[in-house]
């Protein structure tokens, strides 16, 4: 397990390859002080990166070579400034960040295809993706806010208030979340997932801290990232509480209706606790409240290799040769989980 984020040295850590000066763990790892507006998600052999006009996925195919491909997005953000106003950004965000990365998870998928007689491999249609993102959502969904509010309804006259009624609810859907993660991150499958997760965090932290993006060097950073989207979840399960508390104990089919449409709300308010803890990640009370959630990530990512490294990294070059995140998000309040 890695070390906390809020044990952090503060200290330098002695200059990167390009005179930077991050911060070390107290396991010798490093991570940047700075926060830049660069995302990403691992996917099947690979890592998609994202900037703010542009993203990339990097796959490494069975023949070993790295498959690298990229698109050009306009964010939302740039389309309008009333998605340019706090939690309305997060909520656009969030649904860029699922249509991206479902588009770079059915690329990654189809670039594992062979073809047993050595012809080209027949990809998976567009309708097989379509259904498994509703499934997907359908799935979260239930699990993570109906199951919840469904069981504590079974209780509601034994509570006899809404304090504990939100309260147990929300204690049994962050408890839920946890053991949810707990138990696929055992799953021997998904491990190189994991790996390439880590890989991404990694490289991610080496680009912001203005490192070399060489595997020798990203490796020698936390493979824990204060942006990261199981921070953001967690922190999704937690702002729950707080959003449904002032509902109180409405008929059950109100309180069903309200877990669903109030996920829009509470991933909107995540998103700014998330950015901001991202922004000051220096200050050693943030980086106390964000332990937990860097804790979790402790099962969402592994150490990678220098090759999964250097899949991440390809990636990230892909989107740095054609912008400067920096320059494109200035002004734009462009909203990016790593």
């Amino acid at each position: 397990m890695s070390p906390e984020l809020g044990s952090l040295q503060t200290e330098s850590a002695g200059p990167s390859q390009n005179g930077a000066d991050p911060l070390r763990m107290p396991d010798g790892a490093l991570v940047a002080k700075r926060d830049a507006p660069i995302g990403g998600q691992a996917v099947l052999e690979g890592v998609m990166m994202r900037g703010v006009t542009v993203w990339a996925v990097a796959c490494r195919r069975p023949d070993g070579e790295i498959e690298i491909s990229s698109e050009s997005i306009k964010p939302w953000a740039q389309r309008h400034r009333l998605w340019r106003l706090p939690v309305l950004r997060g909520i656009v965000a969030l649904g860029e960040s699922l249509k991206i990365g479902f588009r770079a998870l059915a690329i990654s998928a189809n670039a594992q295809l062979e073809d047993d007689e050595g012809g080209e491999p027949e990809e998976i249609g567009g309708w097989v993706w379509g259904l498994t993102i509703a499934l997907s959502m359908v799935l979260a969904v239930g699990l993570f806010f109906v199951v919840p509010v469904g069981l504590t309804s079974l209780i509601k006259d034994q509570l006899g208030s809404p304090v504990l009624f939100w309260l147990v609810e929300g204690v049994l859907r962050t408890a839920i979340f946890i053991g949810y993660i707990a138990a696929i991150s055992r799953l021997p499958d998904l491990r190189r997932v994991f790996e390439y997760h880590g890989a991404e965090h990694k490289t991610i932290s080496c680009y912001e801290a203005e490192d070399e993006l060489t595997p020798a060097r990203a490796k020698l950073y936390s493979r824990l990232h204060p942006r990261c989207g199981t921070s953001f979840l967690l922190i999704v399960m937690v702002l729950a509480i707080f959003v449904f508390a002032p509902l109180g104990l409405p008929a059950w089919y109100w309180l069903l209706a309200s877990r669903i449409l109030g996920i829009p709300l509470i991933a909107g308010l995540s998103y700014e606790v998330i950015k901001w803890a991202g922004k000051n990640r220096r200050k050693r009370w943030v980086r106390a409240i964000m332990w937990p959630g860097l804790m979790l990530q402790n099962l969402t990512t592994r150490e990678p290799d220098e090759e999964e490294l250097a899949v991440a990294i390809a990636s990230l070059e892909a989107v740095l040769a054609r912008e400067s995140p920096e320059q494109a998000a200035a002004g734009q309040h462009i909203e990016i989980v790593a």
